[in-house]
């Protein structure tokens, strides 16, 4: 394929070559002089490991040119790349001067073309630009999206030191579209890479990279701290993490990372507290670690807003244990709930095929007999009773017959915490979603 790619630098320099090296003719479009004069010398405009080589090499094949002739770029290629950048202010906000500035430039590129063009997005942007730069676009070529041109979302998840192996080995290629055809035609480009291409709504693909890139800031501060407690008590961080990310089925996997409920049991809010006493006691700060209870608290309180803002009085509870397929009511976010919602003369009901109170024993009868002394009298083993005799329910264990429910009771309110549907219905509200 005729590529342009506007914005010769970090992203766009290992674009330039990658893409040459998977054989397409790629013109790079800039506004310096000394970068369009190093890549049509055959050198690359930043330092990065195996670039220089492919830099070279695509220019020696004659597939590798740039000009700062953004309207010749545009009408020479079937794909722009939109790969310049967006500095952050103080606050930061993303600066999109150069982005909608470029978008305006393609666009009357566009006006002069007969061919339907793709616009490819690989700089980081926020939620919404792709939309704005369609805008632009069309204001500026007269044309309309997706019938003279499309606009796709594409972020690059390149690291510096191993851009070019990350570009040719991916964990998956993103394309947000709300053209299939246009990303078909622009996942054509990686068809030989050896990762899937995940087709997702726009603003998945613009938010991807900030989640991507906080994980990975988090990561880092996270065993930051845990290496600082572990110096002060004589502790090898280094073989203690590296046990730690031995375990792929929970620590470094997809359990836990799905948005919802708050946590609770018996084990994370105890040893959580004990890892925070431990960086206490050695006058070590430790604000990620410090900052996880907050953080679940706030979880808390954002569900007892979304239930109350219904002013409902006649509420009905799926799931009062900590989780799904235990009896462990010890600290569970639902009994909080339930205790508060009681306290603000609520009526009860409570469903949850594991709670038998007959079985109930040790600390875990304690807790709830300390918190709801009377639970026998909320506690309803029929799901459907609980939902016709209640205004509003709240869906707190992952109850797949719940969903089948929604449409037969249009007159009640779901509120779902666990994110049973991707379906939506006018009386359903997720915590998350």
């Amino acid at each position: 394929m005729n590529i342009s790619v506007f914005g010769l630098g970090y992203v766009g320099c290992v674009s330039l070559g990658c893409l040459a090296h998977s054989g397409h003719n790629v013109v790079g479009i800039d506004i310096n002089p000394d970068k369009i004069e190093s890549i049509n010398s055959g050198k690359a405009t930043i330092v990065e490991k195996d670039i220089d080589e492919i830099i070279k090499k695509g220019f020696n094949q004659g597939r590798i040119r740039a000009t700062s002739n953004f309207l010749q770029g545009v009408l020479d290629s079937d794909i722009s790349i939109v790969a310049v950048g967006t500095p952050s202010s103080p606050e930061g906000h993303l600066n999109l001067e150069h982005i909608y500035k470029v978008a305006r430039e393609i666009g009357q590129g566009i006006a002069q073309k007969n061919s339907f063009h793709l616009v490819a997005v690989r700089s980081t942007v926020l939620p919404g630009t792709n939309w704005k730069i369609g805008k632009i676009i069309a204001e500026e070529s007269g044309k309309s999206r997706n019938k003279d041109f499309s606009i796709l979302s594409n972020p690059e998840f390149l690291r510096e030191g191993s851009a070019v192996a990350d570009y040719f080995n991916p964990p998956l290629t993103v394309i947000g579209s709300d053209n299939d055809q246009a990303a078909e035609t622009l996942s054509m480009l990686y068809r030989d890479l050896p990762a899937a291409v995940e087709f997702v709504a726009i603003e998945i693909a613009e938010f991807i990279k900030y989640v991507n890139n906080s994980w990975h800031a988090l990561k880092i501060a996270f065993a930051n701290e845990v290496g600082n407690i572990c110096k002060k008590m004589n502790v090898d961080s280094r073989e203690l993490m590296n046990l730690f990310v031995r375990d792929t089925k929970l620590n470094i996997s997809s359990c836990y990372l799905k948005p919802g409920s708050a946590y609770g049991g018996s084990c994370l809010p105890k040893d959580l507290k004990g890892l925070k006493t431990m960086a206490h006691d050695f006058y070590l700060s430790a604000p990620v670690i410090e900052a996880i209870e907050n953080s679940n608290n706030r979880q808390k309180q954002l569900a007892v807003q979304l239930v109350e803002k219904y002013e409902k009085k006649r509420i009905g509870i799926l799931g009062l244990s900590f989780k799904e397929g235990t009896d462990d009511l010890r600290l569970s976010p639902m009994v909080e709930m339930a205790e508060y919602l009681l306290g603000r003369g609520c009526k009860l009901r409570i469903y949850d095929m594991n709670v038998s109170l007959a079985r109930l024993t040790g600390t875990n009868k304690d807790f709830i007999d300390s918190r709801i002394p009377h639970l026998a009298d909320f506690i309803n083993n029929d799901i459907e009773d609980v939902i016709v005799k209640s205004d509003l329910i709240i869906i707190a264990h992952n109850i797949k017959e719940v969903e089948g429910l929604m449409p037969i009771y249009k007159e009640k309110i779901f509120v779902d915490l666990v994110g049973i549907t991707h379906n939506k219905y006018d009386n359903y509200e997720g915590i998350c979603w």
